[in-house]
């Protein structure tokens, strides 16, 4: 099925931005104390106003030159920006959707010609200092994000691919089985690692039921689905992610986080699922947000929290180390967007690393890599997927394969262990 579809929903009433808010709180995202109503802010599903005066810590620390190329290359895909960001020789005047006269935030641009360094809780590569023999992540601080619940959740987030007798295959379940053999490979390099969840069990308390009232004011055209159902995904895309963010950006404040997934083409009907012959792989970093994503409040805050904090430069470098590993493991060809996808942009020179805006890699506060190989009903992967974990090789499909797990956490272990073995202590 499509790779992290997209639910738009109405702006949730104040009330409900209340009531929730408490659990759903990240950087750029803190509620005011007087919250503006639902009429004087557009913000996306289940997020609280942002606070622009967490951008004043970027105050100087980029050049105009740099901060406008970023923007049209990178983290747009179209030209609504320039509406709501204005720029001159001193600094951008960003429209922040609050009442006068807090309906500009002003960010002052470099006047050096070497701008000191962007503040940020998390180190790159070249801030590392040398490792001891062996250890190339020695002292880096590594989460490990697996994509989806899995188990009793599986269905309901619709990642549950059954096919004739076989057993189920489910996404989420894969990520954390990928997560648990990824995780002793890195802290064997040296690496501190954690799992942003180590069961199969949502972080965030809310269930579909408590997200009733968020969807119970869709209009008629535009409720593409039962209540139960935008519920549901309000559940398991947004809420879950929101609960994810948290833990990440206030307890375990890494220096990267891995988004692990497996792709998937459309297969309509699950009860009798469509299997294609192709398989892929590609990497998603933040970037590619839509006009319409950047006049939300919310997004247009943490594109440029993540803009500034020049994480997206690091998620190229790591990005494309692990791409490369991964490429050569799995043998695969990279994924193409279609041209007109408009909420992807391709980054130069790297044919397997995409700039995708999603919810993770949006308010994760340090460098975000989703990985995406494979195709779980590719007839070839699903056959290796049904498999399971095991040692050496065996027969699938006509060839002696490795277990498809381990070829997934070999590789990116490995693709780390090259980067950093190279990169460390060395500033780009």
């Amino acid at each position: 099925m499509p790779r992290c579809r997209k639910l738009v929903l109405p702006l949730l009433s104040a009330a409900i931005l209340a009531g929730l808010a408490l659990a759903l709180v990240h950087r750029c995202s803190h509620p005011p104390k007087a919250p503006p109503s639902a009429s004087e802010l557009a913000l996306a599903a289940l997020t609280a106003p942002p606070d622009w005066s967490a951008l004043d810590a970027f105050q100087g620390s980029i050049r105009r030159s740099d901060f406008e190329a970023l923007l049209t290359t990178t983290f747009t895909t179209g030209n609504a920006w320039r509406d709501l960001i204005h720029l001159d020789d001193q600094e951008a005047r960003i429209h922040t959707g609050l009442p006068a006269p807090a309906d500009i935030f002003h960010l002052a641009f470099a006047t050096a010609a070497d701008p000191a360094p962007a503040p940020r809780q998390w180190r790159g590569a070249g801030e590392l200092p040398p490792a001891p023999p062996g250890k190339p992540l020695a002292g880096l601080r590594v989460a490990i994000d697996p994509g989806h619940l899995g188990g009793a959740w599986a269905t309901l987030e619709e990642r549950r691919l059954v096919v004739g007798s076989n057993p189920p295959v489910c996404e989420g379940d894969l990520t954390l089985r990928v997560a648990k053999l990824l995780k002793p490979r890195l802290e064997a390099l040296g690496a501190a690692v954690t799992l942003v969840r180590d069961t199969s069990q949502p972080l965030t308390p809310l269930r579909p039921a408590d997200l009733l009232p968020a969807v119970s004011t869709l209009a008629p055209a535009e409720a593409t689905a039962s209540p139960q159902k935008l519920a549901e995904r309000l559940f398991y895309r947004t809420a879950e992610i929101h609960a994810r963010a948290q833990f990440v950006n206030h307890t375990l404040k890494p220096d990267l986080v891995l988004c692990l997934h497996f792709n998937a083409e459309a297969w309509g009907d699950p009860r009798k699922p469509r299997m294609v012959a192709r398989s892929h792989l590609h990497l998603l970093l933040n970037g590619a947000y839509s006009d319409a994503e950047v006049t939300l409040a919310d997004q247009r805050c943490a594109m440029l929290s993540k803009l500034l904090q020049r994480s997206h430069d690091e998620e190229v470098r790591v990005g494309a180390s692990v791409a490369a590993a991964l490429a050569a493991a799995t043998g695969l060809p990279p994924f193409q967007y279609a041209p007109d996808a408009g909420n992807a942009r391709p980054v130069p020179n790297q044919p397997y690393l995409w700039n995708r805006n999603l919810l993770a890699n949006r308010l994760y506060q340090c460098p975000v890599i989703f990985t995406e190989p494979y195709v779980m009903n590719s007839s070839t992967d699903y056959a290796r997927l049904v498999a399971g974990d095991y040692e050496g090789l065996r027969q699938i499909a006509g060839s002696a394969r490795p277990s498809i797990l381990r070829e997934y956490a070999d590789a990116i272990a490995n693709g780390l262990a090259r980067h950093y073995a190279t990169h460390r202590g060395h500033q780009p």
